[in-house]
């Protein structure tokens, strides 16, 4: 499970409390990361362990992220991923093991003023309300990490949702990395 929470932290994507907010669609992959993104990132893991995290292109509109602790960096988990940039934001999604229900999470980014990498969870319990309002469609899930929510709505119904300015504080900050080596 340690090896999951320093993937997840990694790309911290949706893992609150060892609860996954998944979606039955990706983003499209049609466009390029901001060339911030790429490179070298620091931060610390759950348990306050240095984490690296390295992001590179992995072919046209694709993303490779390899997270490693500090202390043990053999100990590499590769994810690939794509961006979509949506409004004023920045997503990213990629695909999960089959044992986390084998979806696509999705996950919010920006770069704060000091230039650090900033990434954004979904609030689980607020999903849940907006499946329970029918502002989305949706159910829960079991997985290995515990119950969470698998989302089917289309992604025009997603964003229209994330879109709106009442439903701002449904992203929680998770994770804010600093550029490697400043």
């Amino acid at each position: 499970m340690k090896t999951w929470r320093s993937a997840v932290i990694a790309l911290s994507f949706l893992l609150l409390s060892g609860c996954l907010v998944t979606f039955k669609e990706p983003l499209a992959t049609r466009e390029a990361a901001p060339d911030e993104l790429l490179g070298q990132w620091s931060s610390k893991n759950a348990w306050g362990e240095p984490l690296n995290l390295h992001i590179t292109r992995a072919g046209e509109h694709r993303y490779k992220a390899v997270s490693y602790p500090k202390a043990t960096p053999e100990q590499r988990d590769e994810y690939l991923f794509s961006v979509l940039r949506h409004g004023n934001r920045w997503y990213l999604s990629a695909p999960l093991p089959t044992k986390l229900g084998g979806n696509f999470i999705l996950a919010g980014f920006e770069f704060d003023e000091k230039h650090e990498l900033v990434v954004y969870n979904l609030d689980l319990d607020q999903i849940h309300q907006a499946i329970g309002q029918q502002a989305l469609r949706g159910h829960t899930v079991e997985t290995v990490e515990g119950d969470g929510v698998l989302v089917d709505s289309p992604m025009d119904q997603v964003f229209a949702y994330l879109d709106n300015p009442a439903n701002a504080d449904v992203f929680v900050e998770a994770v804010r990395y600093r550029r490697a080596g400043k």
